[in-house]
């Protein structure tokens, strides 16, 4: 990092063809590689960009460009390698908030979107030193600059003068702004993964002759699978491998290579990954192991991979991966340690654990599941679960996505990318509560139980275990999505039809009553109760166990047949068979062994059947309800709330203002919330600390009866029998100020309040800022049993209406919010909309790490809050997926 400027502002980017470079501001000692940089300019480029011919830099100039105050003057520069390929930057004007902008790429890297990706990150670094505007004079023939300042989603106002044309770019944030670079972001990301998985010629470095070799197997896989483009076997010392002609070097290589495959020891990889960037490779396989998981050593070498690899405009996989697979008949690619590789379907596998993959993949196979393609990331050092979303998202031969993940790179990236793909595309995950110590991944704050209401926020069936991944992955690449809950159950077995029912039932589903159809139920009678069950449910699970063991072709047929007119999802349990029976299978065409869109899967239990189709059920209701927005309430003044936060944060302030200087830690302070909550339309309710029972009375008759007395302190209060409610007189008052202070011992300071409408129900609201995933509400019920068990769910800020309307019913106990249980119904609108407000403040000020909204009573007609603090953190860093597009 270099002192003068925010480390933030250097970053590994993609650009639009799906290589990488490396964006930095500009040095003095960047000189000779401006100087070089310019020479290979085109006499066209300096035109467009000098507006007259300028066939070199004076020493002058060089030093004028290269040394820049990083404040009125900025210049980014993006690398490749170690040339210098394109340089941006601003000169603050009058008035002092605008700049003018100017750009210069190399021609030979014109096109690839390292301009728009540059001004994104010239954009940011403006914003944060007060530019508001840029001003950008472009010649009317250089139409791929004016194209860029139109596309990039800024607002722009243009006016020819003395033969230029000046555009007026206008840096505030817009979601037109924001929706081009998450375009650009998606498209990019989605192309550096093709490159992976669709080369068109593979090396593999470190085969040798050796049996059971690692480099050796991967490439008689590779050859086994019949990959349809060349295959180099690369080994210093022998002259062919496994019949296939080696060379000593990748560079010895005739031809050009997309892919290389590295399996040699850790201590070698480095210098390979060099000389793949000279040969043009553009993306690595590293299955060598060494690396971040075996300590600070390896990690070291790990990120110098990384760096290395990126600087060049090369993705990794890995290391310490089992590799990439790609069924594509036009590609036919397995660059992995699996000799078994599933056949062709439409389910994209992405796991991070290596050891884990060829078992994993034989699992795919037994059930006879296809695959799409298959990455295992390892260490997952530089490409990750979310690069291959956003590949995922395109790719036509994919309905189903497939993770295990043992870490998350970029949380907050993470659900972004689920939640929108999720609406085409089911995405399921097997998520580890640990996280491997050789992997580039944040340690989270949040529990895992919100991590799962994050998920299921983001529309992410996450299930407990690989089993499960599978069972579920079943049912959605075959059968289509239900349309509710209710479930027909049709059976040839009293047991297992009643073991079904209950099922259903306990996991919130709505079993109509089983049809048992005897032990000697033949395909006519299963076909007959199918057709006259299905009409009124929207799934069915049927079970055939043939009292004695034979031919079941008919059945087979049968429900086919059934299912697929039906256009409803049928689940079998087929003989107790695990997996896809071939009889059940529908394969597009002979020698196609993957079933496809309409086959019938099948579990060795109904139970598991079941809990497949809960999952299932699930996610179906959450994609059919609207995406929703955040919506606008009034109320809201976010200017005058981050001007509370800085005068706590700096030590100002009085308690009425919102800060009472109390229980500053370090660079932590905790304040009273009541001024901050204000500004987002929430009204706190006063509490009157008394200093002894008189001053408690006192109190009392200027609020108004009736009044609660209660610990002034928060922990106090959570406590079962240390609030006394519903006082109507004075002595009413002092007796419970007496008993109080007795139980809670000298010194306590107590409060009086009003007393909130009855009957209401308690709860709880919080925020919690995570470092990863940025704001994140949270909310249960207030009482001590819910407490105690840990009753709370979680949604990521801002909160849309249909998320807040999600979290006040996700808890276990929100049946008391709707009138059951002898409870009255509460004003869940009136929740919902605070839920909301909260979720807009954590969302727009991150120093809140901590917020307790607690209690909040909510009764039939709103809700009180009774008390409110807040803990106050400087942000030291940006929240991953704010700001610029960069490789996390």
């Amino acid at each position: 990092m270099h002192p003068q400027y925010p480390a933030h502002w250097e970053a590994d980017v993609v650009l639009s063809d799906g290589g990488t470079a490396h964006v930095r501001p500009i040095r003095p000692d960047d000189a000779d590689m401006l100087r070089s940089f310019y020479s290979r300019l085109s006499a066209e480029s300096i035109y467009f960009r000098y507006f007259g011919p300028r066939p070199r830099l004076t020493d002058k100039d060089v030093v004028w460009f290269t040394n820049v105050d990083y404040d009125n003057r900025v210049a980014l520069i993006a690398t490749i390698g170690t040339e210098m390929v394109a340089v941006v930057r601003y000169d603050r004007v009058q008035p002092r908030d605008h700049a003018e902008v100017a750009f210069l790429v190399e021609d030979a890297h014109q096109g690839r979107g390292v301009a728009a990706v540059l001004m994104e990150h010239l954009r940011a670094a403006a914003r944060e030193r007060g530019i508001k505007t840029f001003i950008a004079d472009v010649l009317p023939g250089n139409h791929r600059m004016m194209g860029l300042f139109r596309q990039a989603g800024y607002t722009a106002q243009s006016q020819f003068e003395d033969g230029v044309v000046r555009m007026t770019l206008d840096l505030s944030s817009t979601e037109t702004a924001l929706e081009v670079r998450l375009a650009r972001e998606h498209r990019a990301e989605a192309r550096s993964i093709a490159r992976l998985l669709t080369p068109e010629s593979v090396a593999v470095i470190g085969a040798s002759r050796e049996p059971g070799g690692i480099g050796q197997t991967v490439l008689r896989n590779l050859l086994a699978a019949d990959f349809t483009g060349p295959v180099y076997p690369v080994h210093r010392h022998v002259r062919a491998v496994a019949g296939v002609r080696a060379h000593r070097s990748v560079s010895a290589i005739d031809g050009e290579v997309d892919l290389a495959v590295l399996a040699v020891p850790a201590e070698g990889v480095l210098e390979l990954v060099e000389e793949c960037a000279e040969k043009g490779v553009k993306g690595l396989v590293v299955v060598s192991s060494g690396f971040g998981e075996t300590g600070p050593e390896g990690r070291a070498r790990q990120e110098e991979l990384v760096r290395i690899a990126r600087a060049y405009g090369i993705r990794v996989v890995g290391p310490n991966c089992l590799g990439i697979a790609n069924t594509d008949p036009a590609v036919r690619l397995n660059a992995t340690l699996a000799a078994t590789l599933p056949g062709r379907g439409r389910v994209g596998f992405f796991s991070q654990s290596g050891a884990l993959g060829t078992a994993l993949l034989q699992r795919v196979a037994q059930r006879g599941m296809g695959i799409s393609t298959f990455v295992s990331a390892g260490n997952r050092a530089d490409v990750s679960g979310n690069d291959l979303l956003q590949y995922w998202e395109e790719d036509l031969a994919t309905d189903v996505i497939l993770l295990y993940l043992e870490s998350i790179g970029n949380p907050r990236k993470f659900t972004r990318l689920a939640r929108r793909i999720s609406r085409s595309k089911p995405i399921v995950v097997v998520k580890s509560r640990g996280v491997p110590g050789g992997h580039r991944a944040p340690v989270l704050a949040l529990p895992d139980t919100a991590l799962s209401s994050l998920f299921a926020q983001a529309g992410v069936i996450r299930v407990d275990d690989l089993v499960q991944l599978f069972d579920v992955a079943q049912l959605l690449a075959h059968q289509p999505l239900p349309a509710g809950p209710r479930v027909g159950v049709v059976g040839n077995s009293d047991a297992l039809t009643l073991l079904a029912e209950e099922a259903c039932a306990g996991a919130g589903l709505q079993p109509s009553a089983p049809v048992n159809l005897g032990a000697r139920a033949g395909a006519a009678e299963f076909a007959e109760a199918l057709r006259s069950v299905l009409p009124e449910v929207d799934a069915a699970v049927a079970i055939y166990m043939p009292p004695i063991p034979g031919d079941c072709r008919e059945v087979a047929e049968a429900l086919l047949e059934v299912a697929r007119e039906s256009g409803k999802p049928v689940l079998a349990t087929f003989q107790g068979a695990l997996g896809m029976p071939a009889d059940l299978r529908v394969t597009d065409g002979p020698g196609d062994d993957s079933p496809q869109r309409g086959s019938i899967p099948s579990y060795p239990a109904p139970e598991e059947a079941v809990r497949a189709l809960a999952h299932v059920v699930r996610y179906a209701q959450w994609r059919r309800q609207p995406p929703g927005t955040v919506p606008s309430v009034e109320g809201i003044d976010t200017a005058a709330a981050r001007e509370i936060v800085a005068a706590a944060l700096a030590g100002e302030g009085t308690a009425g203002e919102g800060a009472d200087g109390e229980g500053a830690v370090g660079e932590e302070r905790e304040i009273d919330a009541t001024a901050l909550l204000a500004c987002y339309g929430i009204q706190v309710w006063p509490a009157h600390v008394a200093a002894d029972a008189e001053e408690a009375v006192a109190a009392a008759e200027r609020i108004g009866w009736p009044v609660v007395v209660k610990s002034a302190d928060p922990e106090d209060a959570r406590r079962a029998g240390t609030v006394r409610i519903g006082l109507t007189e004075p002595a009413g008052v002092r007796q419970a100020y007496a008993d109080l202070a007795a139980l809670l011992g000298p010194g306590t300071a107590l409060a009086v309040q009003r007393m909130a409408p009855q009957p209401s129900v308690p709860t709880v609201v919080g925020v919690t800022q995570d470092r990863y995933f940025g704001g994140v509400v949270t909310f249960g019920l207030g009482e001590v049993t819910a407490r105690l068990l840990g009753d709370q769910a979680y949604r990521l800020a801002p909160l849309t209406a249909e998320d807040a309307a999600g979290l006040v019913r996700s808890v276990r106990a929100a049946p008391l919010l709707f009138g059951e249980y002898g409870y009255q119904a509460v004003a869940v609108e009136a929740l919902e909309d605070l839920l909301v407000r909260v979720g807009l403040l954590a969302d727009a000020l991150p120093e809140v790490a901590r917020m307790d909204l607690d209690q909040v009573l909510a009764g039939a007609t709103g809700v009180a809050v009774l008390g409110a603090r807040a803990v106050l953190r400087p942000v030291t860093a940006l929240r991953p997926d704010v700001g610029p597009r960069r490789l996390s």
